[in-house]
C-alpha cells in the first residue's frame, strides 16, 4: 500500500492554524470555495502526507531543496481532508494565501495553554509514540515521491531526543525548528524560514502626502518620456553585446605581440637578445655580481639547477617543492631567464610567475631585480610597476594572470608560467589550474612550473598527467618534539576535569560556561575528529599520574593552565631564546596574555617580555615582536597561524603549539561562512615545528598526544572547498568556459555541488547571471572589476546615480581589513571614536566613509597621522583604501560610466539616504529584520535565523536601530552567527534597491526573496513601488547597455525614488502571522454590509453575522471564551464546530469577542469583502457538507 493513501486516526487536539510554508499563495479567483468549506462538519481526524514535488513547487530554489510531506493534526486532523479524494481542496487548504487562514497570535503568556497541564502532557507513552514513528519512518523511505515528514505534535517534541537517534539508525536526518520536528532523507539546515510563523511581515506606512508628492514627479517623469519616446527609441537600438570592448582589449594585446614571422621582427629581436645577453655578462663578470653569485650559489637551489632546467626543456609541466628557505621563488625564475638570455633567446622569453599575495610579488620582484643588478622596471618587473622594454620576468598575483585570459585568453607571447605557493591551495591558484590545463593542449610550447612548499608534489603531478616532480632540500637546525604525554611525564603536571576550563574573564563568562559543560554533554567536532585515536592509543609506557591525565585530557580546551606551566617550565629550566605559542584567535591571545600578566614569573617585566600577534593589530605594534629583549629577558609571543610562514622571528628557539586554529569553512547546507577552532594539517604542525630551527636548534611542545597528531590530515582543505564560490563562478562566465557545474567538476577536488548552486542563485539574485546561467550586461561590467560581486554592483551603481565617492570608499574599505583599530587596553576608548564617525545614522559603512574624509582633510594640511593616532585608525590601511579609490575610478572611467571630472559623478554624494540606497542595492540578498524590543534586538537573517551583531559594529552598541532591516556584507559562524558590519535601511530603501518583488494573492501584498520577506500597504502604494521599480531597472539598463546615456534626461524619475528613500520614517511595524495591516483589516470590517440591509459596520454586528451563518448550517451557536493578559487587555476566542479563532488584544471583553468573530468570518469567506448572496452560499454549502458528512458515518 503507498505510504500517501495511508491515514492514521489520532486524538482530537485545540487548532492552530498556520501556513507551513512559503509557497502557499492562491489568488481568490482560483480558490474552490465548495472545497475549502466543505471540512467543517466532517468528524474524522486524520494524518496526512504531504508530497515533495506538489508542495514545493513555488519555492525559490534554495528551499526548494527541502520537499515537505505535513504530518501535524494541527494542520489536518479537525480538516478531515483526504488529498486522495479531493486533491484540489487538501492542496488549497495547505497552500492557500494569507487571507485564508485563521491565525493564533501567541504571546508569550499563554503561548502553551493549548497542550494542558504538566500532568496531562506526560500521560502519552514514549515506547508508543516511538514505535508509531518507526511504521512511519519506514513508510517515508519506502515512498520515492516523498522526502520529509514534519510535526507539530508536542508528544513529538517531547520525545525528539529518542526518535532522532532512531531517524539516525535507519539513515534519516532529523532538526527540531521551535515547535516543529523534522524527519527527512536529506541534511537539514539549522533554520527553514518555511517553518518559521515569524518570519519578516511588514505593514508599510508612509508619511502623509509623500505618495502624492512621489506620484506627481512620476506622471510627470512618465509624460516627459512619451514625449521623447522617439529619442529613447534611438538610445535602446544602441544595445550591443559588450564583447566588443573585449575583442578591443584583445586587439591591444595582440599589437605587443612579437611577430616572429616577419624577418625584420626577428632581426631586431636577435639584436636584442645579444644585447641582453652582454649585459647580463657585464654584471656578472662585475665585483658585485660576483659577490651576489657567491651568495646565490649558497643557497640549497642552486644544486638543483641543471636538473630543472632540464627537466623545464624537455617537458611542458614541471612540478618543484622545496621547503621555506630553500630559495625556489627568487632563484627559479631566474635560472630559466639566464638560461634563455645565455641561449640568445632572452628578447622572446616572457615569463610570469604568480604569487598569492601582491606583497610577496613586489618585495621578490625587488630582490630579484637587486639581485640581477637592475633596478626593478628593467628585465623584471610587476604587475604595478612600469614596464620596460625589455622586462622579460613579471611578477604579480594569481588575480592579475586570471584578469588577463580574460582578454588574452591564450596567453600569446608568454613562454613560460609559474605558480608559486600552489600548497595553499587558494581559489585563485586551483582555478588557474584548470585554465592552464585546458589551454596546455593548445600552446604545446608554454612551459608550466608548479611551486610548492610541501611535499604534496604528488597531486599535483597526477593531475598533470604524472609530471616529473623535483625537490629541493632545506636548510634547518634540528628540532626536538615533545607530545602531551611527554610534557606531562617531564614537567609532572596533572590534568583534571577543572584545570582544564580555560580563564575568558568576566566579559566571556559564557565561553567558560560552555566549556564545562562541553564536558557533560554531546562532543563537538573538535572531539569527535581524534576519538577514534585517542580510544585506540596505548599509554602503557608511561606513568599511572600521565594516564589518568590523559584520561581527563579535553580536546576542546586550550589550556590556558598547561600552557603557562610549560613556559614556567622553559623560562626556570631551559636555555635562552625566545618562545612562540600558536593560539587560535585574538580572543584567546588577550585571554591568556592577562592570566600570563598575572603570573608571578611570567608577569614580571624584568625577566619576560610578553608580546601578541594578530592580523588584526598595527604595523607599528606586529613590528615589537622582530625586536630582541634585553640580556636577561626571555621575549614569549603568543600568535596566531600566521606565524607559520607570513613572518620569522629569528631568536625563537622554542614553539608551544596548541594544535588548533581558527579556520574558515563555508557551510553550503546553512549557506554560511563559519568561523570555527580546528585541527591544523600535519604540514601546518611541521611548519610550526620548523619555526624553532630557523637560526639554532630548537624545541617544540604539542599541547596534544602523538596519536592525536598522526589522525590529522595531511595538508589544509584547499579554499575552493571551504569559501562561497560567487566570484569564481563570475569568472568561469566571463571566460565562456561553459557550464559552471561542469568546469568546476574537472578541478584538482571538485567543490560540492551544493556550494556551485548556491553561487549560481546567488549570482541570479543579484542581476549578473540569467536563468540560463548566461551573463547579463551588468554581469559583463561585474567580470571586469577585481573585487567581489555584490561590491562591483555598487561601485557600478554609484557611478549611475551619482554618488560615486563615498560609495568607492565604503567598497574600499570592504575590500581591505578594518581601518578602525581596538586596543585592547583602550577598547572603550576606540569604541567611542568609531561611534562619532557613525553620528547615530546606525552604519558602518557610513562611519568609514566619515573616517576616511576626515583623514584626507588632515592629510591636507600635514595632520594625517595625529588625525589616525586621536581617533584609532590604521593609517596603513587607510593608505590602502585610498590607492584602491584610485584604482576603481580608472577602471570605472574604462567602462565608460564616469568621465574625466569627478564632479558630475558626484552630484548626489552629499545625499546619505541616496548613498544608504546604493549600498543597500550592493549587499542585497544580505539583509536582516530588526525587531525592537524591550530590553533587546531581535534580529534574522533568511538563512540563519536570529543573528547576532560583531561587537566592533556601531549598531551593536545602541538600545534601539530605527531601522527596520539592517543590510550586511559579512556574516561569520562562531558560536553563533555574527554581523560584521551592517547598515539600517527603511522600507522604500528594500523595496527600490533590494531584489526583485512580486504581488502576493492580496492587494496591497508584495513578496521579496521567494515570499521569506512579505510586506503588505495600500493598493496604490504598492503600484506605486513596482512602478518605480521596474522604470529605475529599465534606466540602469539602458545606462549598462550606453554608458554615455545621460541620466539627467530622467530627473523627474530620480526625484521620485530620492524623495521617497529620504522621507520614508519607518513608522510601519511587523505583522507576524497577519493576513492584513491592521488599517485595511478596518476598512474591510466596515464595507461588509448586513443581512437585512441594516446600519453599520461588519465589525459592529460580526458575532450576529456569524450565528446567523452557522443557523443556517444546522450549527449551534459559537462559544467565546475570553481571557485578560497583561496591561488590561483582553484576547478572545470562538470556538465553534471544533474549530477555534483567535482574535487580536482589545481593550474590552466586547471588542475582543467581536475581533475573534469577524476573524471567523474572513477565513470562512475567504476574501475581505463578501455580500448577502455570499451569505446565503455559504450557508448552503455548510448545509450540504453537513449531510454528506452524516451519510459517511
Amino acid at each position: 500500500m503507498p505510504c500517501s493513501s495511508i491515514f492514521i486516526r489520532t486524538t482530537a487536539m485545540t487548532m492552530s492554524l498556520r501556513p507551513t510554508s512559503l509557497h502557499s499563495y492562491i489568488s481568490p479567483k482560483t480558490l474552490f470555495k465548495p472545497s475549502l468549506l466543505s471540512f467543517l462538519a466532517n468528524k474524522n481526524k486524520t494524518l496526512a502526507f504531504r508530497s515533495l514535488h506538489h508542495c514545493y513547487s513555488h519555492l525559490p530554489i534554495r528551499l526548494r531543496r527541502h520537499g515537505v510531506v505535513t504530518c501535524s493534526r494541527a494542520s489536518s486532523r479537525t480538516l478531515g481532508l483526504d488529498w486522495r479524494t479531493d486533491p484540489v481542496s487538501y492542496l488549497q487548504q495547505q497552500n492557500s494565501n494569507y487571507g485564508r487562514f485563521a491565525y493564533q497570535d501567541e504571546s508569550s503568556d499563554d503561548s502553551d495553554r493549548e497542550f494542558g497541564s504538566p500532568h496531562e502532557q506526560m500521560c502519552g507513552s514514549t515506547l508508543e509514540n516511538i514505535d508509531e514513528w518507526r511504521w512511519k519512518l519506514t513508510m517515508l523511505l519506502r515512498n520515492k515521491n516523498e522526502q520529509e515528514l514534519v510535526s507539530r505534535e508536542k508528544k513529538d517534541r517531547r520525545d525528539f531526543e529518542q526518535l532522532s537517534a532512531l531517524a539516525t539508525r535507519m539513515g534519516l536526518h532529523s532538526h527540531q525548528y521551535a515547535k516543529v520536528a523534522v524527519f527527512s532523507k536529506v541534511p537539514l539546515p539549522n533554520y527553514r524560514p518555511d517553518l518559521d510563523d515569524k518570519r519578516p511581515q511588514r505593514e508599510v506606512i508612509l508619511p502623509f502626502g509623500l505618495l502624492g508628492e512621489v506620484d506627481a514627479h512620476f506622471r510627470a517623469y512618465l509624460s516627459q518620456k512619451c514625449i521623447n519616446g522617439k529619442c529613447l527609441s534611438e538610445n535602446s537600438l544602441s544595445r550591443s553585446s559588450s564583447s566588443g570592448s573585449i575583442a578591443t582589449d584583445e586587439g591591444l594585446y595582440k599589437q605587443q605581440e612579437p611577430l616572429v614571422q616577419n624577418s625584420v621582427m626577428l632581426r631586431i629581436l636577435q639584436r636584442r637578445s645579444l644585447q641582453l645577453r652582454e649585459k647580463q655578462q657585464d654584471w656578472q663578470e662585475s665585483p658585485e655580481g660576483q659577490k651576489m653569485l657567491e651568495f646565490r650559489r649558497s643557497l640549497p637551489a642552486y644544486k638543483e639547477r641543471e636538473a630543472l632546467l632540464k627537466a623545464v626543456s624537455q617537458n611542458q609541466v614541471v612540478v618543484v617543492s622545496g621547503e621555506t628557505g630553500c630559495g625556489k621563488t627568487t632563484q627559479l625564475p631566474q635560472y630559466i631567464l639566464e638560461s634563455e638570455i645565455e641561449a640568445a633567446r632572452g628578447a622572446a622569453c616572457s615569463i610570469i610567475c604568480t604569487q598569492p599575495r601582491r606583497i610577496s610579488a613586489m618585495s621578490v620582484s625587488e630582490r630579484v631585480a637587486a639581485e640581477r643588478g637592475e633596478k626593478l622596471g628593467e628585465s623584471v618587473c610587476t604587475a604595478r610597476g612600469m614596464k620596460g622594454r625589455d622586462t622579460r620576468l613579471l611578477f604579480c598575483t594569481t588575480g592579475i594572470l586570471l584578469r588577463r585570459l580574460l582578454v588574452d585568453r591564450s596567453l600569446k607571447g608568454v613562454t613560460h608560467v609559474i605558480v608559486d605557493e600552489i600548497h595553499e591551495r587558494g581559489m585563485n591558484e586551483d582555478f588557474l589550474l584548470i585554465v592552464l590545463k585546458d589551454l596546455l593542449p593548445r600552446r604545446p610550447d608554454l612551459r608550466l612550473i608548479l611551486m610548492s612548499a610541501t611535499l604534496n608534489a604528488e597531486l599535483f603531478s597526477s593531475y598533470f598527467g604524472g609530471a616529473p616532480m623535483l625537490h629541493i632540500p632545506g636548510f634547518t637546525y634540528p628540532v626536538r618534539e615533545h607530545f602531551l604525554e611527554h610534557i606531562l611525564e617531564m614537567t609532572g603536571y596533572r590534568l583534571t576535569s577543572y584545570n582544564q576550563i580555560d580563564d575568558y574573564g568576566q566579559e566571556q563568562k559564557w565561553k567558560m560556561q560552555k566549556q564545562a559543560q562541553t564536558l557533560r554533554k554531546r562532543k563537538s567536532h573538535i572531539v569527535s575528529a581524534v576519538e577514534d585515536a585517542l580510544e585506540a592509543a596505548d599509554f602503557r609506557e608511561y606513568s599511572y599520574q600521565t594516564r589518568e591525565s590523559l584520561s581527563c585530557w579535553n580536546p576542546d580546551a586550550i589550556g590556558f593552565n598547561l600552557i603557562e606551566h610549560v613556559l614556567c617550565h622553559i623560562v626556570k629550566k631551559e636555555r635562552p631564546g625566545a618562545v612562540l605559542v600558536f593560539m587560535t584567535g585574538w580572543d584567546d591571545i588577550n585571554s591568556l596574555k592577562d592570566q600570563l600578566q598575572a603570573h608571578p614569573l611570567l608577569g614580571d617585566p624584568s625577566k619576560v617580555l610578553l608580546l601578541a600577534c594578530h592580523g588584526s593589530m598595527s604595523s607599528s605594534e606586529q613590528r615589537l615582536i622582530f625586536d630582541r629583549p634585553e640580556d636577561g629577558v626571555r621575549k614569549i609571543v603568543l600568535a596566531t597561524n600566521m606565524a607559520e610562514t607570513s613572518i620569522t622571528i629569528n631568536d625563537v628557539v622554542f614553539v608551544v603549539d596548541c594544535g588548533k586554529a581558527k579556520e574558515t569553512s563555508y557551510d553550503a547546507l546553512n549557506n554560511t561562512p563559519c568561523l570555527l577552532p580546528s585541527w591544523i594539517s600535519k604540514a601546518s604542525s611541521r611548519q610550526r615545528r620548523g619555526r624553532a630551527g630557523r637560526v639554532q636548534s630548537g624545541e617544540c611542545y604539542h599541547l596534544y598526544p602523538r596519536c592525536v597528531y598522526d589522525a590529522f590530515a595531511d595538508y589544509q582543505l584547499p579554499e575552493l572547498l571551504r569559501t562561497p564560490l560567487q566570484s569564481l563562478c563570475l569568472q568561469i562566465k566571463s571566460l565562456q568556459l561553459g557550464s559552471i557545474s561542469e568546469f568546476l567538476s574537472s578541478a584538482l577536488q571538485p567543490p560540492e555541488p551544493l556550494s556551485v548552486k548556491n553561487a549560481v542563485e546567488y549570482l541570479q539574485i543579484i542581476g549578473a547571471l540569467d536563468e540560463n546561467e548566461n551573463l547579463t550586461v551588468l554581469g559583463r561590467n561585474l567580470s571586469m572589476l577585481p573585487v567581489e560581486p555584490k561590491l562591483g554592483k555598487m561601485l557600478i551603481l554609484g557611478s549611475i546615480f551619482n554618488c560615486l565617492d563615498p560609495v568607492m570608499t565604503v567598497v574600499a574599505g570592504l575590500s581591505v581589513r578594518d581601518p578602525f583599530l581596538m586596543p585592547f587596553d583602550k577598547k572603550d576608548l576606540a569604541e567611542s571614536a568609531k561611534a562619532q564617525f557613525s553620528a547615530r545614522d546606525y552604519s558602518d559603512h557610513l562611519a568609514l566613509a566619515r573616517a576616511y574624509d576626515g583623514w584626507k582633510d588632515a592629510e591636507r594640511h600635514q595632520a594625517g597621522y595625529e588625525y589616525c593616532w586621536k581617533n584609532f585608525l590604521s593609517a596603513q590601511t587607510l593608505k590602502a583604501i585610498d590607492s584602491l579609490r584610485r584604482q576603481f575610478f580608472f577602471l570605472l572611467k574604462d567602462t565608460g560610466l564616469v568621465n574625466s571630472s569627478e564632479e558630475n559623478c558626484n552630484k548626489w554624494s552629499h545625499d546619505e539616504h541616496l548613498v544608504r540606497a546604493v549600498i543597500c542595492a550592493g549587499l542585497f540578498p544580505g539583509i536582516c529584520s530588526v525587531v525592537n524590543k524591550e530590553k533587546s534586538i531581535s534580529l534574522k537573517t533568511m538563512e540563519d535565523g536570529p543573528v547576532l551583531l560583531y561587537s566592533n559594529s556601531v549598531n551593536a552598541r545602541v538600545p534601539k536601530i530605527p531601522y527596520p532591516w539592517l543590510v550586511f556584507n559579512e556574516k561569520v559562524k562562531v558560536n553563533s552567527v555574527f554581523l560584521r558590519d551592517s547598515t539600517g535601511v527603511s522600507d522604500s530603501v528594500l523595496l527600490l534597491f533590494g531584489g526583485n518583488i512580486s504581488r502576493g494573492g492580496l492587494d496591497g501584498h508584495l513578496k521579496l526573496l521567494g515570499g521569506y520577506v512579505e510586506f503588505f500597504m495600500k493598493p496604490a502604494m504598492a503600484n506605486m513601488y513596482l512602478s518605480l521599480k521596474q522604470e529605475m531597472d529599465e534606466l540602469i539598463q539602458q545606462k549598462l547597455l550606453n554608458p554615455k546615456l545621460d541620466i539627467q534626461v530622467h530627473n523627474e524619475l530620480l526625484l521620485a525614488v530620492r524623495l521617497l528613500v529620504s522621507e520614508d520614517q519607518c513608522e510601519g511595524r511587523f505583522v507576524f502571522g497577519r493576513q492584513l495591516p491592521a488599517p485595511s483589516k478596518k476598512v474591510a470590517k466596515k464595507e461588509t454590509p448586513l443581512r437585512g440591509g441594516g446600519g453599520g459596520g461588519g465589525s459592529d454586528n460580526a458575532k450576529n453575522e456569524l450565528q446567523t451563518l452557522l443557523a443556517r448550517a444546522g450549527h449551534g451557536a459559537p462559544a467565546y471564551k475570553t481571557k485578560q493578559l497583561r496591561n488590561n487587555q483582553f484576547r478572545s476566542t470562538v470556538i465553534f464546530n471544533g474549530l477555534d479563532f483567535v482574535g487580536q488584544t482589545c481593550s474590552n471583553k466586547r471588542l475582543a469577542e467581536k475581533d475573534a468573530a469577524s476573524e471567523a468570518l474572513l477565513w470562512l469567506k475567504g476574501e475581505s469583502h463578501s455580500s448577502a448572496s455570499d451569505l446565503d452560499h455559504m450557508s448552503m454549502l455548510l448545509k450540504k457538507s453537513k449531510k454528506q458528512n452524516k451519510k459517511r458515518s
